[in-house]
């Protein structure tokens, strides 16, 4: 019995690579949070880069960063100075400040933050928090850095849920 097999083949192989990982930009002065943090999220499947100080930050930076993680509290250049460069920079880029100063929810809401979380972190929000951004679409996110209404994620510390904040 003799077979006909048609077997054309494709113009074009087809494509067998991974989608890319998600990049995240951690930037935080104190060593052993960067470390622990780094270790969390790669454990999480991210590809993770870190800077120091906010000036180390602008100077790592490129367009194949997803979302910043970024300690407001920093020598050299602090966080809000560094937020405001990075935004102005890369408009569309989700920021989330981490932060043990308080009182900075209503200037981070203000300045169309993606999430602000105050230390000391639960790691299980914050993971929560960064899937939240890196899946924000694109309009909200713009809707957010201009002002208009958006989801804002703030996690209080030591408060047992995290709130999204919708304006009324």
């Amino acid at each position: 019995m003799n077979v006909l097999l048609d077997m054309t083949i494709a113009d074009e192989e087809p494509d067998y690579t991974l989608p890319a990982k998600p990049k995240i930009l951690l930037v935080d002065d104190d060593p052993a949070i960067r470390q622990i943090l780094c270790r969390l999220l790669l454990a999480e499947d991210y590809l993770v880069e870190t800077a120091a100080n906010g000036l180390e930050a602008l100077e790592t930076i490129d367009d194949s960063v997803d979302l910043v993680l970024l300690d407001l509290n920093m020598p050299v250049k602090d966080g809000w100075d560094t937020f405001e460069s990075l935004s102005f920079k890369y408009p569309g880029l989700p920021i989330i400040l981490i932060t043990a100063r308080p009182n900075q929810f209503f200037p981070a809401l203000a300045a169309g933050v993606g999430a602000l979380l105050e230390k000391p972190l639960d790691f299980v929000k914050l993971f929560d928090t960064v899937r939240a951004l890196l899946e924000e679409p694109a309009e909200a996110r713009r809707a957010r850095m201009i002002g208009q209404p958006s989801v804002f994620q703030y996690v209080q510390r030591n408060r047992p849920d995290r709130r999204a904040v919708e304006p009324r």
